[in-house]
């Protein structure tokens, strides 16, 4: 009999408890006490991991920590019944699991932690519905606002823009505030966010774990689960409360002082730079936001001369802002956000998304680094991966899932949110004011990829022309009906209009030419 599994007769328990992939949060009250009529599943189904093709990190991160969660709830005293993969019972379906479960202990009442993903959610709404015992859904202590915090704030209005629902979390929760102003009498410092890396602060090794995996790799491809992405025996992301802490302490301690200045900041030889890597801790939930704000304000506080107001709002607006509007804006929007295609794209997303393969040096360093860390930051997803994919005419969906699959940190509450909106404009202008796209000029501003690229980032056309230049022309040019009228962009068509005309023609040739020869570029 495995860790876990009870004789019938030893069972007390008449309620059983579901806890999810991304629901391990040991503070939650439901642990507070064991409780022997209380029986708390978990499993490693197959629907988790084909819905779309993961990074083997990811898959491989998610299964540790479960494993890791599941062994701290059995030492506290909790019951706790542990499906793995391998089972010979795991039908590899959540709700036909439950129900076999449900059967076999004659459970009389059934309860969840409400699920962050809509397809989990509505999957377990309409399996209660079928149910003939009583059943209940509970909060997962989490977020520190509620699912429909951030449509109750805009109503019924056609945009929904952070910045107004950050400075309403700051007021909610007092954080960086004198009242009801904000400190340093400014709500953001995004102007002082968006330095270049000039090489004054040395970068920090990024601190990684040793955890051994090669059980649970030899499991994946003994069930024969299809991955992306390189790993070896060691995983280097937390599994635990306890790594998760020490990547929190150490970013506090060694790059919050250069956090806010360089978070925009591409290096090529530097994959981690001043970023603290918490998302995939936070998203699983072994580390609470307010716990993360609170260790980031108390360090400023107490190091203002070392740590200043800039480093420390920067980090704040991307948990307290950004995260909460973006988890707010998936509720208020789904399922309707995932069919936004506001373009009408539809080309197929290139093969060097897979394998890094291209001669453009940007990509080429971002996806290379993908697939061998599952991660990348938010500067180079928005402005090198879906900046390129927006100018190119990519489908939404085939980004979507890519994004979904590839990162450690991707559960889709957000990344649809920022893939449809922020990165795609998908949405049509709901989240983001306008496109976020760009020429080489800006991956030169922020980073030292065109060093080394084949493409030369000064040329809009002719030989080795950078794509970005003429693709970004382009894109404007033939989407000039849907974004005219946009007050972002005028200036932009102004441009662009006092242009030669055999500048213009030549810049349409080059970008359709390489649209046309997208596969090799």
């Amino acid at each position: 009999m495995r860790e876990g599994e009870f004789l019938l007769s030893d069972l007390k328990a008449d309620t059983l408890r579901l806890i999810l992939g991304d629901q391990l949060n040991g503070r939650h009250s439901w642990f507070r006490a064991p409780d022997e009529h209380v029986l708390y599943v978990m499993m490693e189904l197959r629907q988790e991991t084909v819905y779309v093709r993961h990074h083997i990190q990811k898959v491989l991160a998610f299964f540790a920590a479960m494993r890791a969660f599941a062994h701290e709830l059995r030492q506290d005293g909790h019951r706790l019944h542990y499906v793995t993969l391998d089972d010979a019972s795991n039908s590899g379906h959540l709700t036909e699991n439950l129900l076999q479960l449900i059967r076999r202990w004659r459970i009389k009442r059934f309860e969840y932690l409400l699920p962050d993903e809509f397809r989990l959610d509505q999957q377990l709404r309409r399996f209660c519905e079928s149910l003939p015992i009583e059943t209940s859904a509970v909060d997962t202590e989490h977020f520190l606002s509620s699912r429909e915090s951030v449509q109750e704030y805009f109503g019924g209005k056609q945009h929904y823009r952070m910045e107004s629902f950050y400075r309403t979390m700051r007021r909610r929760t007092a954080v960086l505030m004198q009242g009801d102003q904000p400190m340093g009498g400014r709500w953001n410092f995004d102007i002082e966010n968006r330095h270049r890396y000039d090489g004054a602060a040395p970068v920090p090794a990024p601190l990684c774990f040793e955890n051994d995996v090669s059980h649970l790799r030899e499991l994946l491809e003994q069930e024969k689960i299809s991955t992306m992405g390189e790993t070896g025996d060691r995983l280097i992301w937390p599994i635990n409360r306890q790594q998760s802490l020490a990547l929190l302490d150490y970013f506090i301690d060694v790059s919050l002082p250069y956090f806010g200045t360089f978070q925009d900041a591409m290096k090529q030889d530097q994959w981690s730079l001043f970023h603290s890597r918490l998302s995939f801790s936070l998203n699983t939930k072994m580390l609470h936001p307010m716990e993360v704000i609170d260790r980031a304000t108390a360090a400023w506080a107490q190091h203002q001369e070392t740590i200043t107001l800039p480093q420390v709002e920067g980090f704040v607006r991307q948990i307290l802002g950004w995260r909460e509007y973006m988890r707010g804006v998936y509720w208020a929007r789904m399922p309707e956000l995932a069919r936004m295609n506001f373009f009408e794209h539809r080309r197929p997303l290139p093969h060097y998304y897979w394998d890094g393969r291209t001669k453009m040096n940007c990509l080429k360093r971002v996806i290379e680094q993908s697939l061998h860390k599952a991660y990348a930051h938010h500067i180079q997803r928005l402005m090198v991966t879906g900046n390129f994919a927006l100018l190119a005419g990519i489908d939404p969906d085939a980004l979507d899932a890519w994004y979904l699959g590839i990162y450690i940190d991707a559960i889709e509450w957000v990344e649809i949110t920022n893939t449809r909106g922020m990165s795609q404009f998908a949405d049509g202008g709901l989240i983001a004011s306008k496109p976020y796209v760009s020429s080489a000029n800006y991956i030169h501003k922020m980073s030292d990829y065109c060093q080394n690229c084949h493409y030369d980032r000064n040329a809009k056309f002719g030989e080795r022309a950078c794509p970005f230049n003429s693709l970004y022309w382009h894109f404007y040019d033939r989407h000039r009906p849907k974004l005219a009228k946009n007050p972002r962009i005028g200036m932009l068509y102004r441009t662009w209009d006092r242009m030669a005309d055999s500048a213009r023609q030549a810049i349409r040739q080059q970008a359709e030419q390489y649209l046309q020869d997208i596969e090799r570029l």
